[in-house]
């Protein structure tokens, strides 16, 4: 009887398999989904609410804003959900995409306005051409001296770019900066782009086309900027940063001709602002009085709440994410590369290779104020290095996300198929050709998407930033990698310790609002970069 009744529990009494068991669980599952989506999305409105006051605003500019921009909206994203998926997927990158590349222009921006001048970045691309010249003719003359060729290597790129950008930075007579920056940013952004359309289009033609247009339309600011109300150099990242890539992503949807119809859905968006701008000004209807607006990311932290500002810990982010990508995904990767690809598997060392790859599964779970005493007592306490300053930030945090960086790029690296290993040494391949040609492309996507989920991780941190010193308040952007620095989870911090009922849900609403539309765009752009070459293959 007993044997019955258990078997009852599975089986229907007339032996038809019984679902319940499997539909609870089913329904627990989605359960689960809903309420952790749903509890993101009140946060993100209860968070943006504060941060932009929407309901400060006259009812008639809500009615006119929801008329011309939430029903097309809504009307737009239903048709894309029931008709036309492919165009869906294309009308958020077509809308994502020019906000990402105007966030990367502003940092691009920061970065020569505070970090490096567009004439020290000139003499630095001068140097390494240079001193890449001077290695190629030496690697062509001396094809057997490998030692020397090693030497060279190492030795030529560091004399010159310890003697040239001083030289250059000397001389009496320097191009204007904006020419400077064309010939030391936008071309080699415009060499990129004909590349990229040579390889799409299959045609040398095309890719030299692309890349003149580049050129035209960036030189053009020159003349065309000033009457425009901007500098040439903001025009010039203006093009080469945020227009290039939406042009060369319009460009392959419409030679694709799949979903092309998403390309209407910012026109709809842009439109419906524009349309609404211009009826409430028309009928004198006052807009919302929001904490986050332009002011709020280009002035200084200041005591009063009206007056305060996030530019500085904007810059410090920029600045700190500078030296984790220059120092933590190189080793990283190559930690990864070396455990995946050269690494003993049998022995002694084999076992000395599974403890280490134990510790580092460890320690991408170790507390994040772990590594700031870390870095105090490490760069600081015995490195000399002062406290507080961008160099150290960027040391400490990408010490953290090392191990989360090294792990992504093990299971991106993990996943390329051993068969195109082996039809690589079969072809007379060497080990280092193999990687660099076959299995370094094929993990590429998932090495990027990991890095920038990483990186994710480091804007957001604060415990280490605390213990090394980083200030409460830096009322001046950096101007160097050594200058005292506060990023953007720091000065958040700061603010939710002020009394003051305006910087509590007022100001620190609109910090929070900008660091998570920053963390929204990176995940994004790692799920983007994820889907698309899953896809492919």
């Amino acid at each position: 009887m007993a044997t019955d009744q258990r078997t009852h529990e599975w089986y229907g009494t007339d032996e038809a398999v019984s679902r319940l068991r499997g539909q609870a669980f089913k329904s627990l599952c989605l359960g689960a989904t809903l309420l952790a989506l749903i509890s993101v999305f009140v946060l993100l409105l209860y968070v943006a609410n504060d941060a932009f006051r929407p309901l400060s605003a006259d009812i008639g500019w809500l009615l006119i804003f929801a008329a011309t921009v939430l029903l097309p909206i809504l009307g737009a994203t239903g048709y894309y959900y029931t008709r036309d998926t492919r165009a869906g997927e294309t009308a958020a990158i077509a809308l994502g995409l020019p906000v990402v590349s105007l966030l990367v222009a502003g940092g691009v921006f920061i970065t020569f306005e505070h970090i490096v001048s567009v004439y020290r970045w000139l003499s630095i691309l001068v140097a390494l051409a240079l001193a890449g010249a001077v290695v190629y003719a030496h690697s062509r003359v001396r094809t057997e001296a490998s030692l020397e060729r090693l030497v060279v290597l190492i030795a030529v790129p560091a004399a010159a770019l310890a003697l040239v950008p001083d030289i250059i930075l000397s001389l009496p007579v320097l191009p204007t900066e904006g020419i400077a920056l064309l010939a030391s940013f936008v071309a080699p952004v415009s060499l990129v782009a004909g590349w990229f359309v040579r390889r799409q289009r299959e045609s040398d033609r095309d890719g030299a086309i692309a890349a003149a247009l580049t050129l035209i339309a960036a030189g053009a600011g020159l003349g065309i900027a000033p009457l425009v109300g901007l500098t040439p150099v903001v025009w010039m990242l203006l093009v080469a940063v945020a227009a290039v890539p939406v042009g060369l992503y319009v460009e392959s949807v419409v030679r694709r001709g799949a979903g092309t119809t998403g390309l209407a859905f910012p026109v709809i968006v842009t439109g419906g602002i524009v349309a609404g701008v211009l009826l409430t000004d028309a009928l004198g209807f006052a807009g919302p009085d929001p904490w986050l607006d332009w002011s709020f990311l280009t002035s200084s932290p200041s005591r009063t709440p009206e007056d305060a500002g996030f530019y500085p810990p904007l810059v410090g982010s920029v600045m700190m994410l500078l030296v984790i990508v220059v120092s933590a995904f190189p080793v990283g990767v190559g930690a990864a590369v070396y455990l995946e690809e050269y690494a003993p598997e049998n022995g002694r060392w084999g076992r000395l290779v599974d403890l280490i790859e134990v510790n580092i599964g460890n320690l991408a779970g170790v507390p994040s104020v772990v590594y700031g005493i870390l870095g105090l007592a490490l760069f600081i306490r015995q490195g000399g290095f002062g406290s507080g300053t961008a160099l150290v930030g960027g040391f400490t945090v990408g010490l953290l996300i090392l191990p989360i960086v090294i792990i992504s790029s093990q299971e991106a690296i993990s996943a390329v198929p051993d068969s195109m290993r082996q039809a690589s040494y079969g072809m007379g391949a060497t080990r280092w050709q193999t990687v660099r040609n076959v299995v370094l492309p094929e993990a590429l996507p998932g090495i990027m998407t990991g890095n920038i989920l990483a990186m994710g991780r480091a804007i957001g941190e604060t415990a280490p930033l605390l213990i090394i010193g980083a200030p409460a308040v830096v009322r001046i952007a950096p101007d160097s990698f050594t200058s005292k620095f506060s990023a953007m989870p720091r000065q958040i911090y700061t603010w939710s310790s002020e009394i003051d009922p305006a910087f509590q849900h007022g100001v620190l609403a609109a910090g929070v609002m900008t660091l998570l539309v920053v963390l929204l765009l990176m995940n994004g752009a790692a799920i983007i970069i994820r889907n698309k070459y899953q896809r492919r293959d």
